[in-house]
Parts: C-alpha cells; structure tokens; sequence
C-alpha cells in the first residue's frame, strides 16, 4: 500500500502511522479537513468513513496531485470517463455519487424490461446519458483503483483484495436510488473450511432477488468467468471461487454473449505467455427459490495483476512497465466508441506532466487503426509509439519525485 503525507490540524502523518485513526476520528464530522502534502502548500481532502476513516480526494481535483501521488487522476478526458462526467456520473458533494444507467433494477412480469418513470410531458431537452453495464464495470475498477500500478502493488492483488475493494468503491454510490453497494455481490476467496459460512452470507446478499408487488429485482455479480456447461434449461454458468453453485442462462442470451465476446473468450488461448482473468459483469435475478439466472451481461478482459485491457495486444506493455517498476494508469473505455484514440497506458513517474504511451496492433480493424494514427499524431514527433509487430522501444525515464516533502512555511511542526 502506498503511503501519503497529510496535514491534520497542525499536524503532519504518514498514512502508515497506527494512530492516524484516531486523529481522523477527531476531524470526522468536523469542518477541518486533512490536506494531501505532495505538493507545496498541500491539497484539501475529506474523511470519509468505510469500515475504518478513509482520506479522499475532493472532487475535481485529482489532476492537481503530484502525478505520483496514491490521490492523483489523470484527466477524464484521457479515457472514456470524460464523456461521463457531467451526465452519467454526477457526484454533487464529496464521497456522494449518481450514476445514471441505461439498464433497469427490475424486471416487471409480463415485459421485457422495467417500465421507466414518466417524464412530465412540457420538458424539452436532450436525452440525460447513461452508461452501460460495461461503462459501470470500469467505473467500479477505476474508483477502486485497479487500472492503476504502482511497485508497491506487487504480489498484493488477488480475489480478497477484489472483494473488499470493489464493494467499498460501491459505498457513496447510488443507481436509481438505490445504494449500488446493496446489490452489488462480489464472491468472497474460497475456501473449504469457511465454505458454509460463505455460503450463507452470499444467500443474505442475494436475498435482495426475492420478488414481490409484480416485479422481479435485480443485482449485479462482477466475477471471474471459469467455464459453462450444457443443462435443461440452456448453459450453467461457473464464476470462479463460486464452486458450489452455478449461474443458469437461456441458451439464446449465452449464444449472444459468445459471439458479442468472442475475443475475450478466445483470449485465454492466446500465445501472449501472459496470464488473464476473464471477468463478468452480470445482472441476476431469482429463477426460483436460491436459483439465480443471468438477465443480462457484459464481460471484460484484464491481465494477472487485475487491470482491465482492450485486447491481448496491451499485456506486453503492462508487463513490461510492471517488470520495470514503472508507475501507470491504464485509461478505461467506458462507453466510448473506440479505445484508440485514448493512451494505452499513462506513465506516471516522468515528472509533472504524464507521458502518454500507445500501441499499435495490425489485428485491430481498420477504422481502430486510423483512430490509433490520430491520436499519435495529435502527440507530436516525441511520442511513445510501439507498433506490436516489432521490439518494444525504451520507455520515458523515470524521475525522482519530490512527493511528500511538505511546505514547511504552511504547515506546524511534527
């Protein structure tokens, strides 16, 4: 886990420090707010409270950090969450956000979706965006900053990191509202001997699915793909550190997913020499009594250190800047129609201004490929360019950064 320097009344802490809980305890709740100390003068922060105080970012004011700060944000503009912000994510004060989507909470019987809330007849005005069930999945990875890399990352990302991560990046966050972290399942690490226990607390979870006054609600699993089999009722679908029960989908929607994604299938059999999670974000509902059946679907690649990719042809690059104790930021697509106009990665520790990296594959269709040609045009002659089909160039060197030395003329004495 990487550390910060905050400022909290006068005093200056390492977010490493054991009593660092008490001190936030004490501002919680208070106009007093911490601030970030990785460029003079410091950055304002708030105390939000998970299962312990957590220290965020305000909002809008991730770009001011220091590029190697845990708090610093590239840009939105740099990733499809630029096109986002203002319309589909609205986050109106701090720790608070609303995400407006385009899928429903509920299914009603007897129609195929959930009937939306009228709209009064005399307003005129542009559709609101809304996002996809892949553009929420990126948001929940990028909010629980796992499209980001830093060295001290290493060795430290498996399913219980996912699972505790993933579920508090829900908390604040409200879909139809609906507090998002209330349907949201994330299987917990198996294991034989907590099995039961599991067991019983994912029933708890799921049991938010139970209909009532004609309606059949709904929730999100985010998981990791293992494999399908052929049943009675169309494919079983198994979620990876889900042994004991399978998710059941009608043949025809599972069809439509394998040719939506074949890629992403065909992905785990690629000679890349690199590992990858296939990942499922799906939208369930109750079949029947403790029988869950997927509703709807969106799958997502990612490679074996969990950051979400376009494609095979980004593992070498990650793993290049991972071996090379390189700090990143892999923009995410979202709901925009290309991911090639966008940087493959963004290199963090090259001083104040982040160096965009792109890859070129010849395996990207065509109209990607002039997208890709823009957006390194529009980078200039200096720009890190890798064309996959010859040796990867020497990435920007690295700087030494001067995060955490604190402006000692604004600050008090340790």
């Amino acid at each position: 886990m990487e550390t910060q320097r905050l400022v909290i009344a006068g005093r200056i802490w390492v977010t490493d420090d054991p009593q660092l809980q008490e001190a936030l305890a004490r501002v919680h709740d208070t106009p007093e707010r911490p601030r970030c100390l990785c460029v003079p003068g410091g950055i304002e922060m708030y105390v939000a409270r998970h299962t312990l105080f957590v220290v965020k970012r305000m909002p809008d004011t991730g770009s001011r950090h220091d590029t190697t700060c845990p708090s610093y944000e590239p840009d939105a503009q740099q990733s499809g969450l630029g096109e986002l912000i203002g319309g589909a994510v609205l986050e109106r004060e701090p720790g608070r956000v609303e995400l407006r989507v385009d899928f429903p909470w509920a299914r009603i019987s007897g129609r195929s979706v959930a009937r939306a809330e009228a709209r009064d007849a005399g307003e005129v005005g542009a559709t609101p965006r809304s996002m996809s069930l892949r553009a929420l999945m990126h948001y929940l990875f990028e909010r629980a900053g796992f499209n980001r890399w830093s060295p001290a990352m290493e060795g430290r990302r498996n399913q219980g990191v996912l699972h505790k991560y993933l579920l508090e990046a829900a908390r604040g966050v409200t879909v139809k509202g609906l507090t998002l972290s209330d349907r949201l399942y994330v299987p917990e690490p198996f294991s034989e001997t907590g099995r039961a226990d599991a067991a019983r607390r994912r029933r708890e979870k799921l049991s938010v699915l139970h209909p009532g006054d004609g309606q059949q609600p709904l929730a999100l699993l985010l998981g990791e793909y293992k494999a399908n089999e052929p049943c009675t009722a169309g494919r079983r679908v198994w979620i990876k550190h889900l042994p004991d029960v399978p998710l059941l989908v009608s043949g025809k929607t599972w069809e439509r997913l394998e040719k939506r994604y074949a890629t992403l299938f065909e992905a785990p059999d690629a000679d890349a020499g690199h590992r990858v999670h296939l990942v499922v974000a799906a939208l369930l509902r109750a079949r029947r009594e403790y029988t869950y059946e997927i509703d709807a679907a969106s799958m997502m690649l990612t490679n074996e250190t969990w950051i979400p990719v376009e494609g095979v042809h980004e593992l070498p690059l990650l793993r290049a800047l991972i071996e090379q104790r390189r700090r990143f930021v892999k923009p995410l697509r979202y709901d925009a129609k290309t991911a090639a106009g966008f940087p493959n990665a963004l290199l963090l520790d090259v001083g104040a201004v982040p160096a965009p990296l792109h890859v070129v594959s010849a395996f990207i269709d065509l109209k990607e490929q002039r997208a890709k040609q823009r957006a390194t045009a529009d980078a200039g002659d200096g720009a890190w360019v890798w064309s996959s089909a010859h040796c990867m160039p020497a990435f920007p060197q690295a700087v030494q950064s001067d995060r955490g030395r604190p402006d000692v003329g604004s600050v008090g004495a340790d």
